[in-house]
């Protein structure tokens, strides 16, 4: 009976070396085209992701621009309000007599210079007839 155990637990050196496996055409085949399928869904993948992220990052970036509006739009209506109060006439006159020590002028002081209209210009048609007449005579002269 040892001598049957003796015999199993020698290890038998097989050489597959000169094995040469053939190559399955149609699996290489159907290999590639599950590789870019899968490639293909990957891009896919990515072009979605990539879309989406810059979806929310043109969102965030919409908020940030229409805050800042408000704030422009505010700080507008504030300076308005102040240009307005300081084109007033009762402040105007309050800074003038105040500040830069300017007098009210009397009635004897006050000068109104009227207002001088302008003179219409002629109709067109006496213009071309008084061209007309003092041309034609002129060149009725230069013609003799």
């Amino acid at each position: 009976m040892m001598s049957d155990a003796f015999d199993y637990a020698i290890k038998k050196d097989i050489r597959n070396n000169p094995i040469v496996r053939e190559v399955d055409r149609e699996r290489h085949q159907e290999m590639w085209r599950s590789a870019l399928v899968g490639g293909f869904l990957v891009l896919v993948l990515l072009f979605y992701a990539w879309q989406h992220f810059e979806q929310l990052s043109n969102g965030y970036q919409l908020e940030e621009i229409q805050a800042q509006r408000a704030e422009a739009e505010a700080l507008n209506r504030v300076l308005r309000l102040e240009v307005e109060a300081l084109r007033a006439p009762y402040r105007i006159e309050r800074e003038a007599t105040r500040v830069l020590r300017m007098v009210t002028p009397s009635e004897d002081d006050v000068i109104v210079i009227p207002r001088v209209m302008p003179v219409p210009p002629p109709p067109p048609s006496v213009v071309a007839q008084q061209q007309n007449g003092n041309g034609a005579s002129g060149d009725r002269q230069d013609r003799q």
